[in-house]
C-alpha cells in the first residue's frame, strides 16, 4: 500500500527525493494512520501531522490530496489488518481522513503564506539593488565597449559614427570615422539594403537586425562580418541612435565548411555518419523508381572485439578503414551511399536500377570482398559481417522506423551464427516488437503488483496424489496471460531476472507454508531457476533469507537448475547447487535429455531429474519411433543414479499412463487439477 501511495504521489507532482526515500516516508505514514485507527481509546488526533509531512515533502500537486484520501480511504475500509475494528471502520476512517485533510490544508496555507513573504522580501531587496545596478551598468558598458574583441559602434539614425571601439578600428584599419558613415564602410552593392533595414529600425518596424555583410577596410580588402544592429531610445521610447556590433566571420566561414563536413562524416573512415545517412535515406526513398525501389543493408562485423582485444585498437581502426573502402568498392557502380554508424556497424543504401544486382548477389559480393585478408606486419586479418536487409521499403516510410527494422533484422540474422544475413519479415518484426514491449513493461508491472505467484500441483503418477507444488509467475497482461516460460525468457534478457527470483521464492514459500499449516501437511515447493539465476553468486544467501523470513523448512524446498549450466560450470552454478544441498534443500537437474546430462546426476548431489521439454514434445508428436526407447533408458539411468524423475507437460490421462509405464515418478501439466492458482484458493 505504501508503494502504491508513493507511486501515485510521484506521478501527480515532482518530489525532490529518491524513490527509496519516498517509499520509506509513505511506509512511516501508513504505520501512523493504521496505529491511529487501531488505538483504544480511539484518538483521531494521532494522525495530526500526516498532512503537514506531505506538504513538507512537496506533495502539493493538484491531485495529491485526492489521491491520498482515495488510497487511505480504501485501505482503512478493506485492509485485513484492521479487521478487529470492522464495526468502527467507517466512522474512524471518516474522522482520520478529516484530520489528515484539515492538517494538509492548514500546512498548505502556511506554505503559501511563507512563499508570499519571501516574495515581498525579495521585491524590497530588488528595489535597493536596482539603483546600484544602474550605476554599475554604465561602468560595465564602458568596459565592454573598450575591451570587446568584437567591433562595437554607436551611430546616429543617418549612419554617422558617434563612437567606435578599438576592435572595430583594427578590423577596418581606421582610427577616425569622421569622414565616413556606416553605409560607406559596407560593400557598395549591399549598402542600399542596409540603409533600408536601418530605416525600418528607426521607424519601429523592427527592434533589432542580424545580417551578414561584407565590410571594406581602408585598403579595399573585404571582411566577411556578422552584423547586429539595435535601436537605442531616449527616455525608453524615442529612437535616437543605433548600436552596431560586428563580428569578423572571415576565418569562421572557412572553419564552418570543415565543421559541417566533420559533423556529417565519421572521423576515422571519412564515411557519412548516421545523421547524414538518415537524410540521404529519406531522399533516396522519395526519388527511387517505384518498380525497382531501394535496398537498405545494415552490417555488423563478426567478432570485431577479438581483433581489438587480441591485436590492439590500432589494428582495429585500420580494419575499419579497410572495410569502409571495400564496401565502397562493392557499390562503386551504383547510386549508393556507404555509412559508418557506431563501432563496427555500417549501412548501405542502394537506389536500384534495372541493372543493379539483386540482394543475393550483393550479399555475395560483400562477403567475397570482406573475406580477403588484410595484412598487418605480416599477419593476415579477415573480417566477416552479419547483414540485415530491407528490400524496397515504401517511399513514405519513416526513416527512424526503417533503421529500427533494419537493426532488428540484423539481430535476427546474428542469432543464426556468423556471416549470416536476413531479409526483413513483417511477421517476425511484429513478434519481436511485441516481445520487447512486454520486456519493457515488466518492471512497472512488478512494481504495481500485477505480477503474482501461483502454484500448480506436482502429482505422483503411480496413484495420482499430490506430492508437492511448483511455483510459477503469473501476469495478466491486458487480455491475455503471459506464460511463465515466456516471462522468464524475456526476463533473462533484462536486469529483472534476480528480483523476479526473489518474488517467486518469497510468495511461493509463503503459500506452501500456509497450505501445510492449514491442512496439516508437509508438501514441498519446487522452484525452477533460469541460467542466469542459477549462476548468481547471491543465490544461496537469497534462498536462505527467504526460508528464514517465511518459516518454510529447508527440506520442503526443491531448487532446479538447467543441466547445460551445470555442465558448463557457468558462474557459481555448481557451487550453488552443492551448497543448497548441504543446507538440506532438495536439488533437481532440469532439461535432462542426453547421455552427457548423466554427469550431473553422478557428480552432483541431485535428488531428481526433470525430462527435457523437447523430448516431451517429440514423444507427444509421435514422429520418432526411437523416442520411447530413449526415454526409457534415460529414466532407468536416472533411477540407477538414485534420482527420481519428473515430467512436465502431461496434458491427458493417456500421457500420464504412458509416462508411468516408462518409469517416471512425478508429473506436472494440464491433466492435473487444479491448474496454476494461488494456494489460498485451493481446497484440500
Amino acid at each position: 500500500m505504501a508503494r502504491k501511495w508513493a507511486y501515485l504521489l510521484s506521478s501527480s507532482t515532482y518530489l525532490p527525493y529518491s524513490q527509496q526515500e519516498i517509499d520509506q516516508a509513505m511506509h512511516e505514514l501508513v504505520d501512523v494512520v493504521f496505529n491511529a485507527a487501531l488505538s483504544e481509546p480511539f484518538t483521531a488526533e494521532l494522525v495530526d501531522g500526516v498532512g503537514a509531512r506531505l506538504v513538507g515533502m512537496r506533495c502539493t500537486g493538484p491531485t495529491s490530496l485526492r489521491r491520498t484520501i482515495d488510497v487511505l480511504g480504501k485501505a482503512l475500509l478493506t485492509e485485513p489488518e484492521l479487521s478487529r475494528i470492522d464495526d468502527k471502520r467507517e466512522e474512524r476512517a471518516v474522522q482520520l481522513l478529516g484530520v489528515i485533510a484539515s492538517d494538509y490544508l492548514d500546512a498548505t496555507r502556511q506554505f503559501v503564506f511563507t512563499q508570499q513573504e519571501d516574495i515581498k522580501e525579495a521585491l524590497v531587496r530588488a528595489g535597493s539593488d536596482a539603483q546600484r545596478q544602474m550605476r554599475a551598468t554604465q561602468a560595465r558598458f564602458e568596459a565592454i565597449f573598450t575591451s570587446s574583441p568584437n567591433g562595437v559602434a554607436i551611430v546616429d539614425l543617418a549612419g554617422r559614427f558617434v563612437r567606435a571601439n578599438p576592435a572595430l578600428q583594427n578590423m577596418l584599419d581606421r582610427t577616425e570615422f569622421d569622414d565616413v558613415t556606416l553605409f560607406d564602410v559596407v560593400d557598395p552593392d549591399e549598402a542600399p539594403f542596409l540603409k533600408a533595414a536601418c530605416k525600418d529600425l528607426a521607424d519601429g518596424w523592427n527592434e533589432r537586425l542580424h545580417q551578414q555583410r561584407r565590410l571594406l577596410r581602408r585598403d579595399g580588402e573585404a571582411v566577411r562580418a556578422n552584423m547586429s544592429i539595435t535601436v537605442l531610445r531616449d527616455n525608453g521610447s524615442t529612437p535616437s541612435q543605433l548600436l552596431v556590433t560586428v563580428q569578423d566571420e572571415t576565418e569562421m566561414s572557412l572553419l564552418q565548411g570543415q565543421l559541417s563536413h566533420q559533423s556529417l562524416h565519421d572521423v576515422l573512415t571519412g564515411l557519412p555518419n548516421r545523421q547524414y545517412f538518415s537524410t540521404r535515406l529519406e531522399s533516396v526513398l522519395r526519388q527511387a523508381d517505384p518498380d525497382t525501389g531501394a535496398t537498405l543493408y545494415h552490417l555488423d562485423l563478426d567478432a570485431f572485439s577479438m581483433i581489438t582485444d587480441g591485436l590492439g585498437r590500432t589494428v582495429g581502426d585500420r580494419v575499419l578503414m579497410n572495410v569502409a573502402q571495400r564496401l565502397k568498392a562493392v557499390v562503386a557502380g551504383e547510386n549508393a551511399m556507404v555509412a559508418r554508424f557506431d563501432g563496427d556497424e555500417f549501412a548501405i543504401i542502394v537506389q536500384n536500377t534495372d541493372t543493379s544486382p539483386d540482394v543475393v548477389r550483393m550479399i555475395e559480393s560483400i562477403n567475397e570482398e570482406l573475406a580477403e585478408p588484410i595484412y598487418f606486419d605480416g599477419r593476415g586479418v579477415a573480417a566477416s559481417a552479419s547483414i540485415g536487409v530491407v528490400h524496397q521499403p515504401p517511399a513514405d516510410a519513416d526513416v527512424t522506423e526503417l533503421l529500427r527494422t533494419a537493426d532488428m533484422t540484423l539481430r535476427r540474422a546474428k542469432a543464426n551464427g556468423r556471416r549470416q544475413w536476413g531479409l526483413f519479415d513483417a511477421a517476425e518484426d511484429a513478434r519481436d516488437r511485441w516481445r520487447f514491449s512486454l520486456a519493457a513493461q515488466m518492471p512497472g508491472a512488478l512494481e504495481m503488483g500485477e505480477i503474482t505467484v501461483v502454484c500448480r500441483p506436482l502429482v505422483r503418477l503411480a496413484d495420482g496424489t499430490k506430492a508437492g507444488f511448483e511455483g510459477l509467475l503469473h501476469w495478466q497482461h491486458e487480455s491475455e496471460v503471459i506464460s511463465h516460460s515466456l516471462f522468464m525468457e524475456l526476463a533473462e534478457q533484462t536486469g529483472l531476472i534476480v528480483p523476479l527470483r526473489d518474488t517467486l521464492l518469497e510468495d511461493g514459500c509463503k503459500q506452501v507454508r500456509w497450505w501445510n499449516a492449514e491442512f496439516t501437511a508437509t508438501m514441498p515447493l519446487s522452484i525452477s531457476l533460469t541460467a542466469n539465476q542459477a549462476c548468481d553468486p547471491d543465490l544461496v544467501g537469497a534462498v536462505m533469507k527467504q526460508l528464514a523470513d517465511t518459516g518454510l523448512d529447508p527440506s520442503l524446498l526443491r531448487i532446479g537448475m538447467p543441466a547445460s549450466v551445470l555442465l558448463a560450470e557457468r558462474g557459481e552454478s555448481v557451487d550453488n547447487f552443492r551448497v543448497l544441498s548441504d543446507n538440506g534443500i532438495a536439488t533437481e537437474v532440469h532439461d535432462f535429455g542426453s547421455a552427457m546430462d548423466i554427469e550431473c546426476l553422478e557428480d552432483l548431489p541431485a535428488t531428481s531429474a526433470r525430462i527435457a521439454s523437447r523430448l516431451v514434445e517429440r514423444q507427444r508428436s509421435g514422429k520418432s519411433g526411437l523416442i520411447g526407447r530413449t526415454l526409457a533408458d534415460l529414466i532407468e539411468t536416472a533411477h540407477l543414479a538414485g534420482s527420481t524423475v519428473t515430467v512436465d507437460g502431461v496434458d491427458t490421462a493417456e500421457e500420464a499412463e504412458w509416462w508411468l509405464s516408462m518409469g517416471a515418478d512425478f508429473g506436472l501439466g494440464r491433466h492435473f487439477e487444479p491448474g496454476p492458482i494461488d494456494l489460498h484458493d485451493v481446497k484440500h
